[in-house]
């Protein structure tokens, strides 16, 4: 008789197969979840490393006015004696929307003696608003780059807001949990395709030899 201890234990399919069901199911998930924007950043990967020569034609837009004497002798003293920051008074922030066609943040302004400057940066160009604190003359400039730009900028993040950030956090979550799972998918599969381990090898030596022998 057979002794049943000494026999080889046989992998439990049924485990494997379960296992192997729901990696193929969150891979084929988060690959959904972010193939758009996981295209789009390979797209925008490649014009910011060749920003330098793809040709971008900036569009500068100025729009001038004068405050009402009112709101002008109505202005806090914030700034006259050092510069210092605090938001726009409510009633000039309307009057900005109403005359400039420009919503301004909640955040603070640059209350200098002579004027008052807010910086209003944005994706693909950058803005600002300036307010002569001595005749009211009122200034905004807005400089537009293109899309190209403003595609690099989501790329990157800049001025784009807590909003976006965090989608971007969350796209980067989907990419390891694609990376991860598919990782995992190889490693199942991997002794019937001997050249799984080699590829996953070089996918890593290429890069870290680039880093190490080019990158300085």
């Amino acid at each position: 008789m057979t002794n049943l201890a000494s026999r080889p234990r046989r992998p439990n399919l049924r485990s494997r197969a379960f296992w192997l069901r729901q990696l193929h199911s969150w891979h084929w998930i988060s690959s959904a979840v972010c193939l758009v924007c996981l295209l789009g950043f390979a797209i925008t990967g490649i014009t910011l490393n060749h920003a330098g020569e793809i040709e971008g034609n900036a569009t500068v837009t100025d729009r001038k006015s004068t405050l009402p004497a009112p709101l002008l002798h109505g202005l806090p003293g914030i700034g006259l004696e050092q510069d210092a920051k605090a938001p726009i008074p409510a009633p000039v922030r309307d009057w900005v929307a109403a005359t400039l066609d420009v919503t301004l943040p909640d955040g603070d302004a640059e209350w200098r003696p002579d004027e008052i400057y807010m910086a209003l940066p944005r994706p693909g160009g950058d803005a600002w608003l300036s307010i002569d604190r001595t005749s009211g003359t009122a200034e905004y400039q807005r400089t537009d780059r293109g899309w190209i730009s403003w595609f690099n900028d989501l790329h990157k993040g800049r001025n784009t807001g807590d909003g976006w950030r965090w989608f971007i956090d969350a796209f980067a979550l989907s990419c390891l949990i694609f990376a991860g799972t598919g990782l995992a998918i190889l490693q199942m599969h991997a002794r019937h395709r001997r050249s799984t381990w080699p590829l996953v090898g070089a996918g890593f030596a290429v890069p870290a030899l680039l880093v190490i022998l080019l990158v300085h």
